[in-house]
């Protein structure tokens, strides 16, 4: 069964004749220095005739998702999933700072579509509707990561940063990045209900992590950060 190969940051990297390949801050894949992500975080590794992802950390998860964000899963510590699609998107946060990476697969078990037809023949093809405010809130968290020119790692910018980018104050922010992490924590989204040990940082680099794997937001959104500001109190 022929291996994988990675994409990350306009390289290629190869499993090599160990049939594995472990990414963090050390291993065949060493992703950054940065001494929030894990020496050994995943692992990439053959069993069972297929491959798999592994999370061989104890603290950070990924967001993984299909070529085109249909399918997402989370990746907690602890738990693997195969490598089923042509193409899989990996995103994880360490810090301040988020990386991404593809899996290329060289046997495809599966794949997807993007959109659903619905009964009025119109076509879903997220989900959750966010209102203008609370994308641009999504836009202003993944700015840094949506204008990369090589994807591969990008600055979580600060609360305080976001907001001012937005003209917001932090009582506005708050109460908007409240309302979208319910909305999308309501259609299943994991990680991003707030809770004791659990610091919003964290919550924000999720939301990142699943608005940019699922293509909630893309690079094309962008200029919506300069729309005029949406004054709702209720969005």
């Amino acid at each position: 069964m022929k291996p994988p190969r990675i994409e990350f940051c306009g390289e290629w990297f190869e499993v090599g004749e160990s049939g594995e390949m472990t990414v963090g801050r050390e291993g065949e894949l060493a992703i950054d220095d940065n001494p929030y992500l894990h020496r050994q975080f995943l692992r990439i590794y053959e069993d069972f005739g297929m491959w798999w992802l592994a999370n061989v950390g104890n603290l950070l998860s990924a967001t993984v998702t299909d070529a085109t964000g249909a399918v997402q899963a989370w990746l907690a510590p602890g738990a693997r999933l195969p490598l089923v699609f042509p193409q899989m998107h990996v995103m994880f946060s360490a810090g301040s700072t988020t990386y991404d990476f593809t899996i290329h697969a060289a046997d495809d078990y599966f794949n997807t579509s993007v959109t659903a037809p619905s009964g009025s023949g119109s076509t879903t093809i997220m989900p959750v509707s966010l209102t203008v405010s609370q994308k641009q809130l999504v836009l202003a968290l993944a700015e840094d990561v949506l204008t990369q020119s090589v994807p591969g790692r990008g600055t979580l910018p600060a609360s305080a940063d976001a907001a001012a980018r937005l003209g917001w104050s932090m009582t506005t922010f708050n109460r908007k990045l409240d309302n979208v992490c319910d909305k999308l924590d309501r259609i299943g989204v994991t990680g991003l209900r707030g809770g004791k040990g659990r610091l919003a940082s964290n919550r924000r680099a999720r939301l990142v992590e699943y608005a940019v794997a699922t293509h909630l937001v893309s690079a094309e959104d962008l200029p919506m950060l300069d729309w005029p500001k949406d004054d709702d109190e209720h969005s």
